[in-house]
Order: structure tokens, then sequence, then C-alpha cells
């Protein structure tokens, strides 16, 4: 089920997939949304209840006038208290939801339990991924039909297609997210983590897609190596997995969640 609550004027909206087990709050990556979490709500099944929020600026949220880690972390944490949550709970984040998870579990170990990252790096210097970012930079953001805008998007449209929204006027259509904020999320995000990445003491798991240009092995191995209590699970992907094996990406997580 679909909520809404209002963070100074912003709204941010985030699915409920309900049931009687126990919370986990599940963060999409760039391009995404909450809804995208649906098949791993599905496969849990009644263990436990899978909230996915549309972060800032993507899905049903409204746009943000920043970017900024500390404003995701912070949209969390509103999250979370508007939830009525006293006890910590596990968070998973795949991409750009796994640098603002391990940022979450970091700035405020006492909401999370453990820790699932889904092939989100701690290191991304200024400048990489050009071909993924300059082709995000030409897309537009609305166009006067859904087919013009899917045209437009190109190779992208099929994996977009669903989470294309009529708007509010009748006057066309638009994606899920705004190109420019997009850009600028990853402009946030370049640079190191480590010591954010390191900062946290709770279980943690890392999914990695073995085929990644995101995140490449030596990084992941050294992610595990560095992080006391984090365990890994490698899948033959690229950096989408939990589009491209979601059958391992659901078990790998059910499993960590069953270690618990």
């Amino acid at each position: 089920m679909r909520h809404d609550m209002t963070i100074d004027g912003r709204v941010l909206s985030y699915l409920d997939f309900g049931g009687p087990g126990r919370p986990l709050l599940a963060l999409h990556g760039g391009l995404s949304e909450g809804a995208h979490y649906a098949g791993l709500a599905t496969a849990l099944g009644d263990d436990w209840r899978v909230i996915a929020p549309d972060q800032r600026g993507h899905g049903d949220s409204d746009r943000a006038a920043e970017y900024s880690r500390e404003g995701y972390v912070g949209d969390l944490v509103a999250l979370l208290d508007h939830l009525g949550r006293q006890d910590p709970l596990p968070v998973l984040g795949f991409s750009l939801g796994g640098l603002n998870a391990y940022h979450l579990a970091a700035a405020r170990p006492d909401l999370v339990s453990a820790l699932i990252n889904v092939d989100g790096p701690v290191e991304r210097p200024s400048g990489k991924g050009p071909n993924l970012f300059d082709f995000v930079a030409r897309l537009p953001y609305t166009a006067p039909t859904r087919e013009e805008l899917l045209a437009a998007c190109g190779p992208m449209g099929e994996g977009l297609a669903a989470g294309l929204r009529p708007l509010p006027d009748g006057s066309g259509w638009r994606l899920p997210f705004h190109p420019q904020d997009t850009l600028a999320t990853v402009d946030s995000g370049s640079g190191e983590h480590w010591d954010v990445w390191t900062a946290s003491r709770c279980p943690a798991l890392l999914i990695h897609g073995l085929r990644s240009q995101a995140l490449p092995q030596r990084q992941a191995d050294a992610m595990v190596a560095r992080r006391p209590g984090t365990s890994y699970v490698g899948l033959d992907t690229e950096h989408y997995v939990p589009f491209q094996d979601p059958k391992g990406f659901h078990d790998a997580v059910a499993a960590f969640l069953q270690t618990l």
C-alpha cells in the first residue's frame, strides 16, 4: 500500500508491502523507485514486511532542493520516525540505495540492526562511467505522449516503461526521476567512502555482481576484508543484480535475514 509523508513541505512517498513479519527497509537504486521491490516482498513472504520508499526525486516523491548524502539520510531518519520505529531494523540498498544504507548505518547505528549492500561501491572517482551519465543528461524529463518518451529513452526505455507517469495536468508523461537530479546525486556520491563503510558494526552482507563495472572485484574483496562481520555473495551479473538475477538476489537476501 502506498503512503505519503511530508518533510519540510516536500512529499516523501513510500510503499509498505504489509504482512505480519519483521520490517525491512529497502532502498532502490538510481533511475528507479520503491515499487521495484515488489518481487522481493513476495519472495520473503510473511517473514518480512518490506517498506520501500521512493527516495527524494524518484517515483512519487517530490524533487528536492539538493541531493547530498546528508539529505538522503535525513529523509530515511524522518521516515523511520514517522513509522514509529523504536527498535533497529535491517536496511537493504541497491547501488545508490546501498550508499545511502551504509551512510545511515554509520550516522544512526541505533536505527540499523543489519546491512545489505547490493553492489554499492565505496569508491567512485569523478568522471567514471561517462557514457551512462552523458546519456542521462540528454534524456527529456517529459514528452507529450508515453510513446515519445519511451522512444527518447532509447535502450533504457524497456526498463523504465513501468515507471513512466502521466503529468497531473494531462499535458504529457514524465520519467520517474529527473535527469538533472540524477546527475546531482552522482556528483554527491563521488570520492571515497571507506571511513563510512567501516564505521558501522552491525552484521552486513555484500551482494556483488561478478561482472559489475560499478564495483570491481578487487574493491568488493577489500570491502569484505576491511569491515568486520561482513559476508559476501557474488552473482553472475553486471551491476544490475536485482534485475539480472532476481532469484539469486532474493535467495541471498532471505538466507542472510535468516541468520539475524
